[in-house]
């Protein structure tokens, strides 16, 4: 049961607003607009060598739109460094009924014995990918997963990469923070474009991602009518 119509949710984003719940077992949710509003430049992305080199000697497997509730429950475990998580029930019914419309998405991470390691999920309006959170079980899987979307949303040709707030995490690949009325103005040249998520994020298998990032062969979900459904940002509250 979810108090927010996913129709709302969508309009909230597009209004430059999301929800949170104060924490996992909450039965509310709040809505927020950061000011300053955390986004990364696509076209000055950061990546450090150290990275680099490290994805090309531990080829994680990647996927998008495998297993989708199961990141955001992996998402929503609660860390030890940063506390209790802000992703709670509804929050995960939400965010799922908008992954079976096709507006959110999750890229995953795994290792060799087929164990899901890391991965991100977030939401797709127009041009514009709104990152939600990510999770780490192995060494760098969540920026692997993080490094994929970036080659993702190139390939389709999103504009537009909002971060929410801003964090030591992602501040490494170059995040920024920009006034909250600069914000609005890129999401709303974002909404109108018209991206080819098709691509890589719907076709049931989609092509090798060549460099300068990765390389990778990509392999979507389930065909139609076989749906497993059930930080970016690590929130932070205040």
């Amino acid at each position: 049961m979810v108090s927010i119509h996913p129709e709302t949710l969508i309009l909230a984003y597009e209004s430059g607003y999301f929800p949170m719940a104060e924490h996992r077992h909450a039965k509310e949710l709040h809505w927020f607009s950061p000011d300053p509003r955390a986004i990364i430049p696509l076209d000055a992305i950061h990546i450090p060598k150290s990275l680099r080199k490290y994805a090309r000697k531990h080829p994680y497997r990647i996927t998008i739109n495998h297993c989708f509730t199961d990141v955001m429950r992996c998402c929503a475990t609660p860390r030890t460094h940063d506390g209790d998580s802000w992703i709670n029930e509804e929050i995960i019914a939400l965010y799922s009924i908008l992954h079976q419309w096709g507006d959110a998405h999750s890229v995953e991470c795994w290792d060799a014995t087929g164990a899901l390691v890391g991965g991100l999920y977030g939401v797709s309006r127009g041009g514009a990918f709104f990152g939600e959170s990510m999770f780490c079980r192995a060494p760098n899987a969540s920026k692997i997963a993080f490094l994929a979307l970036i080659e993702i949303m190139h390939k389709c040709g999103y504009t537009l990469l909002d971060s929410q707030f801003i964090n030591d995490h992602m501040r490494q690949f170059g995040t920024i923070e920009i006034p909250r009325k600069d914000y609005m103005r890129r999401l709303k040249g974002a909404l109108i474009v018209s991206p080819n998520p098709s691509r890589l994020f719907m076709q049931h298998r989609a092509s090798v991602i060549s460099p300068p990032l990765m390389s990778y062969e990509w392999f979507t979900h389930t065909p139609a009518g076989e749906s497993k459904n059930q930080g970016f940002s690590t929130k932070n509250r205040r």
